[in-house]
């Protein structure tokens, strides 16, 4: 998988996430959340944040529930410029983050960057999902 999340420092412990069995999900995917604490690959649209899978979830293989990490210090991709302090949100890019802007609220912010990227770089970030709701680029 292009892009994906890689844990640097572990800050809290996965927790259990439903998701449907038909699907395929790598480790060190972003996740979109939808109800009731249900997670998805994020695809290619910027949608509300769900955590970043901790392990790998085969298609079809009986299972509806992945361990989803909330919280910790990752290797991240950029979409577009990123600044060290900047709120990040996900991208219209799979598996990608950019910086937040105003049109963010809530779990749309997935935490802080902790070093400056250019776009398609690797930076380390801070997973907090709804972190610093008012600060933008």
């Amino acid at each position: 998988m292009a892009n994906e999340a890689t844990l640097m420092w572990e800050t809290e412990l996965p927790i259990p996430f439903t998701c449907a069995d038909g699907t395929g999900i790598e480790k060190g995917t972003l996740l979109e959340l939808s109800d009731p604490m249900t997670v998805a690959a994020h695809s290619n649209e910027e949608g509300t944040f769900g955590g970043i899978a901790a392990e790998e979830k085969i298609a079809n293989d009986g299972h509806t529930k992945i361990s989803v990490y909330r919280a910790g210090i990752f290797k991240l991709t950029a979409k577009g410029a990123i600044t060290v302090g900047n709120a990040l949100a996900l991208s219209d890019t799979a598996n990608k983050v950019k910086a937040a802007d105003a049109t963010c609220v809530g779990a749309d912010i997935i935490g802080v960057a902790l070093e400056t990227a250019a776009d398609g770089e690797t930076f380390m970030a801070e997973i907090r999902p709804g972190f610093n709701n008012n600060a933008y680029a």
